[in-house]
């Protein structure tokens, strides 16, 4: 009985392949989970291969019979799964090899990309998500102190990735799977789950622009492709701008992430669900605050525009937002404001105008004596639109007392001759627009002046007596 015992235990169990196994044992689980299913790719399902880190040449696909293709993908993924290091020069061969492997999977993807099964599919976004998901080396201003947001990114010399000439292609087989798809959609969509869409929307943050640019192509073709996920795609857009706006004020890819959004807001259903307009009202308008807005003012200000274009009666919400945020010193950034605020009362109504237009011109006459001329010569420039000429026209009862005494205080006190000139032109026009009326605000600014002068005069009186009796 003992010697049979001791046999037992020296029986010899079979050894788990220690790199491969787990990744072997969840493809025969989607395998047998999915065998009541049609198979959607023609070539036959590779043998389970081994995974091997080692970077060595394989044949090409053309080398190969058809048969063989389906494992010699496998092979090439695993293959291309080993990081290679480009801040030094060594291991140049095994840099090259993967470079030219990567290029092969392209070139397959791009011409036979109806044949890949779900074994196939599932290695190669497991390649994918080894190489774009890592962790990005610390931001400039990170390593210099400098504050958020202190520096502009158009004059800095922005950070490239070392590793790019990989990346690039590894992006490019991303884009191209996510395009050639249609076929098999439902194992697409359960490899780019919510956790995948979370991690890509993390890479936005990377420097290197040429990243940022592929990542905005293949958010935008899994935004268009997935139904499924565009309300999670929304979501964490949103979270991604709550961040910035609220905590760092600082992320390399806010620009991007607002053209996404700007062909997004184009696409929504008219009438517009009030999801949308919070997200207006919590998430865009709320980006005109950080002090380095002009980094993605373009894209910020042709979404908060599609929005009015779409209801119009947004227009007021959009314009209190904007005077809300107004800057105070920010004098480039107030000539920012200026342009928007233009585009915005390009497309508003005379209600909503109406509603809005104490505030608004109130604001616009401080613009039109700022002593800096940029912002002064801005103001005077939306006299040039003829809608705006048209709503101030329609109640110019309330407009032009408030205008006609910045205007005068321009023409007596603005240092600058172009703003001078401007200033002319518009007193010229209210003139023509309803010269009644431009003579009554004349008297009573003239009034107003008189009563200034005289309040004045009596102030220097009483300083007089007092100096008079302490005397």
């Amino acid at each position: 009985m003992f010697n049979r015992i001791m046999k037992l235990g020296h029986r010899k169990t079979s050894k788990p392949d220690v790199n491969g196994g787990n990744v072997m044992a969840v493809n025969n689980r989607s395998s047998v989970a999915n065998s009541d299913q049609q198979p959607v790719a023609s070539l036959p399902a590779p043998v389970p291969v081994p995974f091997n880190p080692v970077i060595e040449d394989l044949p090409k696909f053309r080398d190969v019979y058809s048969s063989e293709r389906a494992n010699l993908f496998v092979k090439k993924t695993q293959l291309c799964c080993v990081f290679c290091d480009f801040t030094n020069n060594l291991k140049l061969r095994e840099k090259e090899i993967k470079g030219k492997t990567l290029l092969e999977l392209v070139e397959f993807i791009q011409t036979d990309s109806s044949k890949m099964n779900e074994l196939m599919q599932e290695n190669l976004m497991r390649m994918i998500s080894m190489n774009i998901f890592r962790c990005l080396p610390p931001a400039s201003y990170e390593n210099t102190g400098a504050l958020p947001g202190g520096s502009d990114p158009e004059e800095d010399e922005p950070w490239l990735e070392p590793a790019w000439p990989h990346l690039q292609f590894v992006y490019e087989l991303l884009l191209r799977y996510i395009v050639s798809c249609d076929r098999d959609i439902k194992t697409a969509k359960r490899f780019m789950d919510h956790t995948f869409v979370l991690k890509l929307i993390d890479l936005f943050d990377s420097e290197d622009p040429r990243e940022r640019d592929y990542l905005k192509m293949v958010l935008h073709r899994m935004y268009g492709k997935f139904m499924v996920h565009r309300p999670y795609i929304r979501s964490a857009i949103n979270n991604v701008f709550y961040r910035f706006i609220f905590e760092t004020e600082r992320h390399c890819g806010i620009g991007e992430l607002l053209e996404i959004l700007g062909s997004i807001i184009n696409g929504f259903a008219l009438p517009m669900k009030e999801e949308h307009k919070l997200f207006l009202v919590r998430a865009l308008l709320p980006l005109h605050k950080p002090k380095n807005m002009s980094w993605y003012h373009q894209q910020l200000s042709y979404c908060v525009i599609q929005f009015v274009e779409k209801d119009y009666k947004l227009a007021d919400i959009v314009i209190r937002a904007l005077l809300k945020f107004w800057p105070v010193t920010n004098c480039s950034k107030e000539v920012l404001f200026l342009g928007e605020l233009e585009e915005v009362l390009e497309a508003t109504q005379l209600p909503e105008f109406q509603q809005i237009m104490l505030p608004l011109f109130r604001q616009i006459a401080r613009c039109l004596n700022s002593s800096h001329f940029q912002v002064a010569e801005r103001a005077l420039f939306l006299w040039n639109n003829e809608h705006l000429v048209s709503l101030i026209s329609q109640s110019r009862d309330v407009i032009f007392p408030i205008i006609l005494e910045a205007l005068e205080k321009n023409m007596h006190c603005h240092w600058n001759q172009a703003v001078h000139g401007l200033t002319a032109n518009v007193r010229r026009m209210f003139m023509e627009m309803d010269a009644e009326l431009y003579e009554e605000c004349q008297k009573q600014i003239e009034e107003k002046e008189a009563k200034v002068e005289e309040l004045e005069e009596q102030r220097e009186l009483k300083w007089k007596q007092l100096e008079a009796v302490a005397g």
